[in-house]
């Protein structure tokens, strides 16, 4: 068995190919995925499915309530926003922005890297094709990865330090899909949609989807995933 390490997983394109990476480079992969509030379950159905397959050492959903606060179309009563263009994209923090989520989440991330031993955790994060999120810049790991070296019993004694691997961080979609595909990710296991219906059909339309269906066109792969209004 390979060193442990944390994998950040929440059931999309992103995650899973960083899970594949951590088990390519020889890590023993600790996943943790979260049960936040989010608008739906879908993608904790997701992250359970990539987990069996990946073989992960175990899984973890983690019950935390983010819609005491509110304050994101994935957590609040506020509408996904959809069909925007690159430009609008590009612009601006979207509402489908979880306030210091990646914080949080990265903080459950380190307290489970001092319970199993584990001085790596893995990041889905990218700065090329995303949403515009403040808690994806470099700038901002770089900075988690600092406090993490002062804040736990592993690293106190100045001989050990956490690393926070980003192997995503400066490709785009579609070098992430490619990378994956070369790893055999399956993704049609995936969820990626932030406003999927009943039947777990994406919907086409939010930011997410529209960055996935972007990548996947050019990546010159076609998506396995189900989408709304389009036949099996």
């Amino acid at each position: 068995m390979g060193k442990p390490a944390i994998v950040l997983l929440s059931g999309g394109l992103d995650s899973t190919t960083s899970l594949a990476i951590a088990k390519d480079q020889g890590f023993t992969p600790y996943a943790l995925s979260f049960r936040y509030g989010q608008r739906h379950s879908v993608e904790l159905a997701a992250a359970q499915r990539v987990a069996q397959r990946q073989g992960v050492e175990r899984h973890v959903i983690a019950d935390i309530d983010l819609r005491v606060f509110g304050g994101s179309a994935l957590t609040d009563d506020i509408e996904v926003p959809k069909g925007r263009s690159d430009k609008e994209m590009e612009s601006g923090i979207p509402l489908t922005y979880v306030p210091a989520r990646n914080t949080i989440f990265l903080s459950f991330a380190l307290s489970y890297a001092e319970v199993v031993g584990a001085l790596d955790i893995f990041t889905g994060v990218t700065a090329v094709d995303y949403s515009g999120y403040p808690d994806c810049r470099p700038e901002y790991l770089a900075a988690y990865e600092a406090m993490a070296n002062l804040a736990t019993k592993s690293t106190a004694d100045g001989e050990h330090r956490i690393r926070l691997h980003s192997p995503l961080l400066h490709l785009s979609k579609a070098d992430i899909i490619r990378t994956g595909i070369g790893l055999g990710v399956d993704y049609a296991l995936t969820s990626s949609c932030y406003d999927p219906d009943e039947d777990a059909r994406a919907c086409g339309q939010c930011d997410t989807c529209r960055l996935r269906l972007k990548g996947f066109s050019e990546a010159g792969i076609a998506d396995p995933v189900r989408y709304q209004g389009v036949s099996a």
